[in-house]
């Protein structure tokens, strides 16, 4: 079940802040509110390096892809240069 936050009305989340101050009250809720944003931001780093690993993975296949096509490429010029070098003689 995906739940897009836009299914997600300013009522329903007025009521979830509501019950959040009265469950954690108010001198537990910041220092919540702090810990998620510490987690988050340690999320996002820890992401950010595995995004940037791969990035670096995708960018060596393409090399590796354009250079055996371009030396592919070569190998089939060489080869109609021979023929067309044997045709004539």
């Amino acid at each position: 079940m995906v739940v897009h936050l836009s299914a997600i009305s300013p009522t329903a989340v007025v009521i979830i802040c509501v019950v959040a101050l009265i469950i954690f009250g108010p001198k537990k809720l910041p220092e919540f509110g702090r810990a998620m944003g510490t987690t988050l931001r340690e999320f996002k780093k820890g992401t950010q390096g595995l995004i940037d690993e791969t990035d670096v993975a995708e960018s060596k296949k393409n090399v590796i892809e354009q250079t055996t096509l371009q030396i592919d490429q070569q190998k089939n010029t060489t080869e109609t240069i021979e023929t067309k070098e044997k045709e004539k003689q």
